[in-house]
């Protein structure tokens, strides 16, 4: 069904802050997603603190441009994820290093400013129930990416990751694989692990995908939103055929 086909209800849209110097970029981000039901556009503007002052309206997703005045802002992206937000860059810079590094920091995804409003609506309504979303800029940035060492993952942790970036929490991975979520944030943390001994840390949710995806663990078809995720996988990655 087209997006903005429905009504949802007040209680379960998604609140969305854009914070933007650029008055035109504002409104054309809002006239993109004002017309999706499931998200509500919070007040925007430039001044990211009064935004998430208290007694604002609760922000889900924070939809942040890149440069604000002279500057990048990298390092707002770290300090907003150490906090728990959900950060979805975007920006007209769509360097393969630029957007690998706002991964690193702890954007949940990124898109360029060139890119469709679906790609836009897709990965605010992906980042507000902590699933990975790959448009064509992050997935360009992550196949440009040229980090060769390679981390040797086991089968149970290579299927934990695939599930896991299928799923909407590792509760929902223990119970595919038959294990305790103890068992499935175990797999996982190793996987991280073996990735910062190779120099490639990853410590959020989008820098793993990014990781799994160079070294071709995962395929960005299989996370988006019409993946399987019925069908259980097998050592290679695969869907079962019985």
């Amino acid at each position: 069904m087209p997006l903005g086909d429905e009504e949802a209800p007040p209680q379960s849209r998604i609140g969305v802050a854009i914070v933007d110097s650029h008055p035109m970029a504002i409104e054309g981000a809002r006239s993109w997603l004002a017309a999706e039901p499931r998200l509500t556009l919070l007040p925007t503007g430039a001044d990211l603190e009064t935004l998430l002052a208290d007694g604002q309206p609760s922000v889900d997703v924070i939809l942040l441009d890149l440069r604000s005045g002279d500057r990048l802002v990298i390092d707002k992206v770290a300090e907003l994820s150490r906090a728990g937000r959900r950060v979805v860059v975007y920006s007209e810079d769509t360097s393969p290093d630029t957007v690998m590094s706002l991964l690193e920091a702890g954007a949940v995804a990124f898109l360029g400013k060139h890119e469709s409003r679906d790609h836009f609506v897709q990965s605010l309504l992906a980042a507000a129930s902590d699933r990975p979303y790959v448009p064509p800029v992050l997935a360009g940035a992550i196949v440009a990416d040229q980090s060769a060492d390679r981390p040797v993952l086991s089968p149970k942790e290579r299927e934990a990751l695939l599930l896991w970036f299928q799923s909407m929490s590792k509760a929902s991975v223990a119970r595919r694989m038959r294990i305790s979520e103890h068992a499935v944030k175990q797999y996982i943390d190793r996987a991280r692990i073996k990735y910062t001994r190779t120099g490639r840390p990853a410590a959020t949710k989008a820098a793993l995908l990014a990781r799994a995806i160079e070294d071709g663990l995962v395929r960005p078809d299989e996370i988006g939103p019409d993946a399987r995720r019925s069908e259980p996988i097998n050592q290679s990655g695969q869907g079962e055929t019985a």
